[in-house]
């Protein structure tokens, strides 16, 4: 494995070179400029990043650039830039999104330090300047570190990270303190293993690697549990094909494709330290994916040269879970947690963030041969299904009574399969009371913002509730949707499939970009050697989408156009699988 990060990382190192500027006149003169937008960034995922590269290269003697004055040089001017885009309050600002950003600075300082402890090893004195310049920029970081905020929730433990870092440098005992402050608020995670944030291609890593870092830095050892649950957890979370599930996530890695790389690091670290196979396992399979060394704070590499028992191979990987069919949050108590929301005393109201009211809900896995299944709830989609080649991302229910998705709100195991439910309701609203009008009221501009609209009662409240069966056959599932409601609504329901593949059969109709309408008949969606078909389409209206129900312009997606009230069941049947009377093909 260790041949395997050099090899990586090297690459990487390389091609960050390609990207540094280096003239002079240029205002990111040092940096290393992103790939999407040209701009050089003093993030971690940016100019820090490329610098960990370096590092890494000149401080192993397995690389081909070790002791490289060249790239020596490279990294010192970068250091530099970092120095220069560093503001006065000891933060650094992404230009994309934050400025001025403390937990931003965060996921530098947790890079960067670690960069300084493997050049602080190093007993080479080129190395001088460049060391000089990396412990100043931590420094300055010491005040926005010691008083700063955060935006979401994992913020709250990269922070504590970074402020472990600095008081290992430092000693500065205002730095534990604010901490312990951050530590203090709990941690968010279900006794499953999911985090708030529910991000199993990013988020997901970041908490697990900042605690893990809090737990050493502070001796915590109690904050190295929720790593430990979240681990576990990720087992389930795993195509056949290592791809992880992303179908439901509450974060940018929604519906995207990730793989377990960049839980590398963090399982080297648990397996080391609880001596455990099914972690050895998991980095296994985690380093089977790695291509890319990892964002500043999450390098594989850095984090073998500053501890090399982590590939010593002391721990034999055990086996991980390939044939399954779990529940994942299926006993926790949400409805409890969500009814003291309104004690909580933000209203519902949270800057700049979200609340992640989806937090603990449950997640059903299955897994079988080639084949891998996702039910969810509080999310647009609530199924989604792998089967080899042939790859149903999405299917979710739109209608134009909220309007929007119809998102499950619960979800009961059935001996066969699950069934869930979404519940939306939506009223009217009547006058403010005279009495409690604001004086704007009665003056000549009365704008809308200015009322108290909390005060309005509401009148004619109006329920709406979709119910969905998903049961297994011999030859794959039937899926039933119900809306028993009387008045006519618009529903579409969208099978999501990748773009990889086509359709055969059926009555299919275009109906906008990357959409058709199934009015009828078989369909059957065909990638590589394997298939998914389905028939029980529709077309009662002709609406080619439902107002804030976006479908993705480059999949593959079928609609099917119901008016409640509707009962309609789906059946899709898999290739390979042998149907009972008849035969797999």
């Amino acid at each position: 494995m260790f041949d395997k990060l050099i090899a990586v990382n090297d690459h990487w190192a390389a091609e960050g070179m390609a990207r540094q500027v280096l003239a002079e006149e240029n205002r990111f003169y040092g940096g290393v400029a992103d790939a999407d937008t040209g701009i050089a960034w003093p993030t971690h995922t940016g100019t820090q990043m490329v610098m960990a590269f370096w590092a890494c290269a000149l401080s192993s003697p397995a690389s081909r650039y070790y002791r490289d004055e060249a790239m020596l040089a490279r990294l010192e001017l970068a250091s530099s830039f970092m120095l220069r885009f560093q503001h006065d309050d000891g933060t650094i600002s992404p230009g994309w999104t934050n400025l001025h950003s403390p937990p931003d600075t965060g996921f530098v300082v947790v890079g960067l330090a670690q960069v300084l402890e493997l050049l602080n090893r190093q007993e080479w004195e080129p190395l001088a300047q460049t060391r000089t310049n990396l412990r100043r920029f931590l420094e300055r970081t010491v005040p926005a570190m010691a008083t700063g905020g955060c935006h979401t929730p994992n913020h709250r433990w990269v922070l504590s990270a970074a402020l472990g870092f600095l008081y290992q440098l430092t000693g500065l005992p205002e730095l534990k303190e604010r901490a312990e402050q951050w530590l203090a608020e709990g941690i968010d995670l279900t006794p499953d293993g999911e985090w708030t944030e529910r991000s199993n291609g990013i988020y997901n890593g970041v908490s697990d690697v900042m605690l893990y870092h809090a737990a050493e830095l502070f001796d915590r050892p109690e904050l190295l549990e929720p790593v430990r649950r979240n681990l576990r957890m990720m087992a389930y979370l795993i195509h056949p094909d290592g791809e992880v599930v992303t179908d439901y996530s509450g974060r940018q890695d929604f519906g995207s494709k990730f793989d377990m790389s960049s839980y590398h690091f963090v399982s080297l670290l648990m397996a080391s330290k609880d001596r455990d196979p099914f972690f050895a396992a998991l980095a296994e399979l985690a380093g089977e994916a790695l291509d890319h060394p990892g964002a500043g704070p999450n390098n594989s590499l850095l984090g073998c040269l500053l501890r090399p028992e982590l590939l010593d191979g002391s721990v034999e990987p055990g086996p991980l879970p390939e044939e399954y069919q779990v529940i994942i949050n299926g006993n926790f108590p949400r409805e409890h947690y969500l009814a003291e929301m309104a004690g909580a005393g933000h209203g519902g109201r949270i800057y700049h963030s979200r609340l992640h009211p989806e937090f603990g809900a449950p997640v059903a896995r299955e897994r079988s041969g080639v084949t891998s299944t996702t039910v969810m709830a509080e999310t647009n989609a609530f199924f989604a299904l792998r089967h080899g080649q042939a790859k149903l991302l999405a299917v979710g229910v739109g209608s134009s009574f909220e309007p929007g998705y119809v998102k499950m709100n619960g979800m009961e195991e059935l001996e066969d399969g699950y069934r869930m439910f979404g519940v939306e309701s939506k009223g009217y609203y009547a006058p403010i009371p005279s009495d409690q009008l604001p004086k704007s009221a009665s003056e000549p501009v009365s704008p809308w913002y200015l009322l108290p609209h909390q005060l309005r009662e509401v009148t004619h409240l109006q329920g709406h509730r979709v119910s969905v069966e998903l049961k297994r056959t011999a030859d794959g599932y039937t899926l039933r949707v119900v809306c028993q409601k009387p008045d006519p609504v618009l529903t579409q329901v969208s099978f999501v499939f990748g773009r990889d593949g086509e359709f055969q059969g059926g009555e299919l109709e275009k109906a906008d970009t990357g959409t058709q309408w199934w009015k009828d008949g078989t369909v059957r969606y065909v990638s590589g050697g394997d298939w998914i078909e389905l028939d029980g389409g529709a077309h009662e209206h002709i609406a080619k989408s439902i107002r804030n129900v976006p479908l993705p312009s480059d999949c593959n997606t079928l609609i099917v156009n119901l008016i409640t009230p509707y009962d309609r069941t789906f059946h899709i049947r898999l290739s390979g699988v042998e149907a009972q009377g008849g035969a797999a093909e």
